[in-house]
């Protein structure tokens, strides 16, 4: 039996892991859950997300990247290793060659921690690719002509931009901030406004279910559970649409800054093609209600959504490692 090359998106909110031939068979939660008293993992992805805000004081429930780096190293080789086992794709005599995906800034000792986890967790040989330039082969986007491709990848933890042509990038931008620092602006928020304390998955699903970015655009409401700061005791409120739009409108406009950033560096041939082509959103951070329209708003270019965005770094490595020999000889490793 060989072994599978695979790629992994190795997201701060999420891991999804393709294996050639068979597509994506792995989405789950970047959390591990750990008993402190001992370092032994406890659960991995979805299981340890349940416990997340809900275990006793020994259980830690962790989240090893933290914008879209390795914060824990130990915790994110058995993270790593326990998906691998999971999805089966070793080998008898080898093992699996990875295509693993990174955001644009980070380090050579960042590049250095991704690659040894992933070689201790059972990879053969480790290629890391640039988090946008993955996520816009998996858009559908022909990067390698000569022409301008512009992306807005909004992660978990990172928000990448670019600008590509001829297979590479030409321009971009990475921030630390993506999906979870709005999990977070509500978390405050809702702190700040009516004392009450919610946990990051309530957060979450007030994202999910009622927030926007553009003013003016829905109109949802939703009944939230959480503790009340000032008797301690269980609460329920309402909150609306609107005043969650006012709590997301700076770390809204930081996307805006980055993109209109990587637009003002990008040579004016380019410049025209992405006037005609608009800007694919991939990544999590694109099913964000209203993230399209403050995009075309500000930047006054077409903005497209891609089909399944948070699957689309996923499906990119998939492409890639169709031509994984082609990194095998460009490959320094």
């Amino acid at each position: 039996m060989f072994s599978r090359d695979i790629g992994i998106d190795l997201g701060t909110a999420n891991v999804l892991i393709h294996v050639k031939g068979k597509g994506i068979v792995l989405n789950e939660p970047s959390v591990v859950a750990m008993d402190k008293n001992t370092n032994r993992v406890l659960e991995v992805g979805e299981e340890a997300r349940r416990m997340v805000g809900r275990t006793p004081g020994n259980i830690e429930a962790l989240r090893p990247l933290k914008d879209g780096v390795i914060a824990d190293f130990d915790v994110t080789e058995a993270m790593l290793r326990y998906f691998i086992n999971k999805i089966n794709v070793k080998g008898v005599l080898s093992k699996p060659r990875m295509l693993i995906c990174c955001p644009t800034n980070i380090t050579k000792v960042e590049q250095k921690a991704i690659k040894e986890a992933a070689e201790k967790s059972g990879g053969k040989r480790i290629y890391l690719e640039e988090e946008p330039k993955v996520a816009a082969v998996g858009a559908g986007m022909d990067i390698y002509q000569p022409s301008g491709n512009m992306v807005v990848d909004i992660g978990g933890g990172t928000t990448d931009v670019a600008v590509l042509s001829m297979g590479g990038i030409v321009t971009s931008q990475s921030i630390k901030m993506a999906g979870d620092k709005f999990d977070w602006d509500i978390l405050q928020y809702i702190k700040k406004e009516y004392k009450l304390l919610i946990g990051e998955r309530t957060a979450e699903d007030i994202k999910i279910n009622v927030a926007t970015v553009f003013p003016g655009s829905r109109h949802e409401s939703m009944d939230i559970r959480g503790r009340d700061m000032v008797s301690g005791l269980p609460r329920t409120i309402t909150i609306e649409s609107e005043e969650i739009q006012k709590a997301l409108v700076e770390s809204a406009e930081l996307i805006v800054q980055a993109a209109k950033q990587v637009l003002e560096q990008t040579p004016p041939e380019l410049s025209a093609d992405i006037i005609d082509r608009g800007v694919i959103l991939t990544g999590g951070g694109a099913m964000l209600h209203g993230v399209d329209k403050l995009l075309a708003e500000e930047l006054k270019v077409p903005i497209f959504t891609a089909e399944d965005p948070m699957d689309c770094v996923a499906k990119g490595t998939g492409i890639m490692l169709e031509n994984i020999d082609k990194l095998e000889k460009r490959s320094v490793n």
